[in-house]
């Protein structure tokens, strides 16, 4: 059952080393990460499943690694194959920070969900993450809207901003249905990347939401939407 899930963006500067002597810039983006994933760890959970968009629909086993090269310097997480999308690879260098190479961890998973998956399909996949152990927490990695100002990478989109906004109120609410119930046609017209992650974290959840809910986090410094929150039950 699931018994703890957050939720944080993907960017590659989310990294000091990639972002340089921009870092500062997400400090405060940092430590609400850092917080999130936390409390999944402080929910001793028996396995911690990494969810997040891909071009493809993908499982990779507990040691996967990736690497940040494409987006600049040659960082690299996990001891396993280079096989992790860019989702996974932040997810995994959240997880690792403070953590010398993982140790301390509990049992990991990596599930990367095709940006293209159907509602139905993400669902589906939640449900099996949290039918997976006795005790499952989710890390879902996923971003809003990339479409909220003119510096974005889409440009302005004036439906980015309410789109957005209703994540963060379903976030900040622990509403599954609301996330269920997001169109992928509006996601992918407003380069919403993060939709079929976010899909199989309500999935995951459905029929049970969670009693603690908590955005800790709603800003688009780069014309982005980043969220971070936090589930438990």
């Amino acid at each position: 059952m699931l018994v703890a899930a957050a939720v944080c963006p993907h960017p590659p500067l989310l990294v000091p080393q990639v972002a340089g002597a921009a870092a500062p810039e997400l400090d405060d983006l940092r430590a609400a990460c850092a917080a999130a994933v936390g409390s999944l760890l402080d929910a001793r959970p028996d396995v911690l499943a990494v969810t997040g968009g891909a071009e493809l629909t993908a499982s990779f086993p507990g040691d996967a690694a990736g690497t940040l090269r494409p987006w600049g310097p040659d960082v690299r997480v996990g001891p396993g194959d280079l096989v992790l999308p860019l989702s996974l690879t932040i997810g995994r260098w959240l997880l690792e920070r403070g953590h010398a190479s993982g140790d301390g961890l509990p049992a990991l998973r990596f599930e990367a969900v095709g940006f293209d998956a159907s509602p139905a399909e993400c669902a589906a996949l939640g449900r099996r993450l949290a039918e997976s152990a006795r005790r499952v927490a989710l890390l879902v990695m996923g971003d809003g809207s990339a479409r909220r100002t003119e510096k974005a990478p889409g440009y302005i989109h004036p439906d980015a901003v309410p789109y957005d906004e209703v994540l963060a109120g379903a976030l900040d609410s622990g509403d599954t249905g609301r996330l269920l119930g997001l169109d992928p046609d509006e996601a992918r017209e407003l380069w919403a990347a993060g939709r079929a992650a976010l899909q199989v974290l309500g999935g995951a959840a459905h029929g049970a939401p969670p009693p603690a809910a908590e955005l800790l986090y709603d800003d688009a410094p780069y014309g982005v939407g980043y969220f971070v929150a936090r589930w438990t039950w």
